[in-house]
């Protein structure tokens, strides 16, 4: 699950800066932005953690 959030992620990312650098599409670039740092928060929260 959790490499799942990073793709999806990694992928919004990528997604934002075509946009912001090739197009001009408005606040949805910045939407799939902030969905792309939730994701990426949520991955590194839940991430169980081995002591």
């Amino acid at each position: 699950m959790n490499s799942l959030l990073y793709i999806i992620a990694v992928i919004l990312i990528i997604g934002w800066a075509i946009g912001v650098f090739f197009t001009a599409v408005g606040s949805l670039i910045h939407i799939l932005l902030v969905i792309a740092v939730i994701a990426f928060l949520l991955g590194v929260i839940r991430r169980p953690t081995a002591v």
